[in-house]
């Protein structure tokens, strides 16, 4: 018999479960229009790839995952897209969002479709990507990436694989459905994940509150190694940290993930959705969904294709609109108010509750709080709801942080327990979203200045480069000027040749001395720096929030850290070699001498080939070298003019080619002369 540990806090609320049980699972049918969000998942959005106008066929994927943390969506029935638009969808803010919208024609027809025959000979990273092609994402919380939730860290094990059956929530029954009616089916994923994931003991935890499913469930799973664990029912036992801690006894640490201490968890209904896509190859185009409430005259469990209008289901459930005051999606503790009934059915959609004024009253105004500490001993999180109240009212947010406000799982126990009515969750719910949302502004303002600080130093540079190529010209200028003033035309081209050497070598040390190799590799070192340092504050925020992004935010750092490590050890081997190359550098001081000594012997043997030259010759020797230099002036000006570069780089060459043509012009007068003189 196995061990059952409990958890701080719990509240017993009215189950209402019964109302919805009365008849088996009955099916929806196909509406005559099916609405798919491309967002029904944690994660990054799909994209849409079929056009309006387009004929699609059941299982057909209308939309493909839009990254990493995302799932595609797939066609629900045959039909034809009529739009991809805005429509309204469930959620708490009201707001529309981009669906693809398909008018049904009733035929239902099928994308041809197969699944894996010996899926114990297929590799898990081969089972997760059909998981993930399939668009599973989890069907009884916050809608994560199944494939993204079993991937395992490299060299990581997992101890124990659980099967959340809990549905603690009050209403909502379609798990308990499932397992009355599907119970192989469940076994069957659950051993399909055993197979994914490896783990020594594979648990599926059922509240005692559904007898029948539990001796379904037994009685499926036989001598497979799969135990059904029953517990006592005491609200939120299906929180996923709260049913780890009951069956194992162990607690996952505060930020962290139940992968952490060796524990993974799935939904019921992930878990079928798992079975079908890999045993049938059908992808996850349905689901059950509780429609219960004394505003419905027919409640039950309905099989729902994703996309169905929910006013289509609320007329099947004989939904009379007068006697609801509000209509909930969810339950009635974590649920939230649905404002318009042409909002479809998503993947987490697992009931609708359309309650009488009488059945769920209005929250009356919330009274002061008293201190009475009913909320503390409620909070299955072990937390402090009336310091964190106080914080919230009080906008003040690191302190939230200070007591762990994303620890909070928003089950709501602390709002039902308080005998003030004060909306304790809606509270935290706003200090959240705010929090985020100043961490999304750091980051923009992080990357800002880092762009800034990035853009000021190239500047600098370039400022830096301009006045080194400045001083250059105007030493040049200088010199110029001096050999005019001294008359130095008729100086010794050897001499002149080495000042020429001398000029160059000067203007490209003091050009490079802005970005020397060391100061290129320290730069290197500050940047890697400043992007760890960065990464790991995003880290260790994902930790704090609990988030599923930790495992790619880890290897984001280990890479960063590994960058960081290269460019320190490239720094360190220069600094070295600069310590012990003697040698190297008297080599580097040697070859602007060469380049000076190649200039000087090139001068002397111009000089005494020009010597036995006639002036005839000269001219035109010269007048040869005038010609090449024009033709690969005009060809540059050309090709200026056709890349359509600056006027003034373009005026520039244009006069250059001018005073060309009108130096060809006075050497070929000049060899005329000669020639005449030679000739007489």
């Amino acid at each position: 018999m196995r061990k059952i540990f409990d958890f701080h806090g719990g509240i017993h609320p009215p189950e209402n479960k019964r109302q919805s049980l009365g008849e088996p699972i009955r099916d929806a049918g196909i509406p005559g229009q099916l609405v798919i969000p491309l967002s029904q998942h944690i994660g990054a959005p799909s994209a849409p790839i079929v056009a309006v106008g387009e004929r699609v066929l059941k299982g057909q994927v209308i939309a493909e995952a839009g990254g990493f943390v995302s799932v595609p969506q797939h066609a629900p029935s045959s039909g034809t897209v009529i739009a991809i638009e805005e429509r309204p969808i469930p959620h708490p803010s009201g707001f529309r969002a981009p669906c693809v919208v398909i008018e049904c024609d009733g035929r239902d027809e099928w994308l041809p479709h197969t699944g894996i025959d010996n899926y114990p000979g297929v590799s898990p990273s081969e089972l997760l990507e059909h998981i993930r092609e399939a668009g599973i994402a989890g069907m009884g919380g916050a809608g994560f990436p199944a494939a993204v939730k079993l991937r395992q860290k490299p060299g990581a094990t997992v101890d124990t694989l659980i099967i959340n059956g809990t549905e603690c929530e009050p209403y909502i029954t379609a798990d308990d459905a499932l397992m009355r009616e599907r119970a192989a089916d469940i076994i069957a994923g659950a051993e399909i994940l055993r197979h994914i994931v490896g783990p020594a003991e594979t648990l599926i935890g059922v509240e005692d509150n559904k007898p029948e499913g539990i001796a379904a469930l037994r009685a499926a799973a036989g001598d497979s190694g799969i135990e059904v664990v029953e517990f006592p029912t005491k609200y939120p036992s299906g929180g996923e940290k709260q049913l780890i801690e009951i069956l194992t006894g162990k607690q996952v640490p505060s930020g962290g993930l139940p992968a952490d201490i060796g524990v993974v968890c799935q939904n019921l209904g992930t878990t079928v959705a798992v079975r079908d896509a890999i045993l049938d190859g059908r992808p996850l185009i349905s689901r059950i969904t509780t429609i219960t409430g004394e505003a419905v005259a027919h409640p039950g469990n309905y099989e729902v294709l994703l996309g169905t209008p929910i006013s289509h289901l609320l007329e099947l459930a004989g939904y009379d609109a007068t006697r609801n005051n509000r209509l909930v999606m969810g339950g009635p503790m974590m649920g939230f108010t649905l404002t318009d009934t042409a909002a479809p059915v998503v993947k987490t959609t697992n009931c609708l509750l359309a309650p009488t004024e009488a059945e769920l009253p209005t929250p009356p105004p919330a009274q002061a709080c008293i201190r009475c500490g009913l909320c503390a001993e409620a909070c299955p999180a072990s937390l402090l709801p009336q310091q964190l109240f106080w914080f919230a009212r009080g906008k003040e947010y690191e302190k939230l942080e200070e007591h762990n406000l994303f620890d909070c799982i928003e089950c709501g126990a602390c709002s039902w327990a308080c005998p003030s009515q004060i909306p304790l969750v809606q509270y935290y719910r706003a200090s959240k979203a705010e929090i985020l949302q100043q961490r999304r502004d750091h980051d923009k303002s992080e990357q800002s200045r880092l762009r800034f600080e990035a853009r000021q130093e190239r500047l600098a540079r370039e400022a830096e480069e301009k006045e080194a190529k400045r001083a250059a010209r105007k030493k040049a200028a200088e010199l110029k000027a001096r050999q005019a003033a001294t008359g130095a035309e008729n100086e010794d081209p050897i001499q002149a040749a080495i000042e020429r050497a001398k000029a160059k070598k000067a203007a490209q040390q003091q050009a490079a001395g802005s970005e020397s190799e060391v100061d290129k590799l320290e730069q290197a070192v500050v940047t890697a720096s400043k992007r760890l340092q960065t990464a790991t504050a995003k880290l260790e925020q994902a930790r704090a929030e609990g988030s599923d992004l930790v495992d790619a935010l880890q290897t984001g750092v280990d890479k960063t850290r590994a960058k960081l490590e290269k460019a320190e050890q490239a720094l360190a081997d220069h600094r070295a070699a600069q310590g012990n190359g003697g040698a190297l550098s008297t080599g580097a001081e040697a070859a602007p001498v060469d380049a000076a000594q190649a200039a000087i012997e090139k001068a002397r043997a111009a000089r005494a080939a020009d010597a036995d030259l006639s002036p005839r010759d000269k001219a035109r020797k010269q007048l040869e070298s005038l010609q090449q230099r024009l033709a690969k002036s005009e060809k540059r000006l050309a090709d200026s003019r056709n890349a359509g570069e600056e006027d003034k780089i373009v005026e520039a060459l244009e006069a250059s080619v001018e005073r060309l043509r009108d130096k060809i012009a006075a050497t070929e007068t000049e060899l005329a002369t000669h020639a005449a003189a030679e000739n007489h």
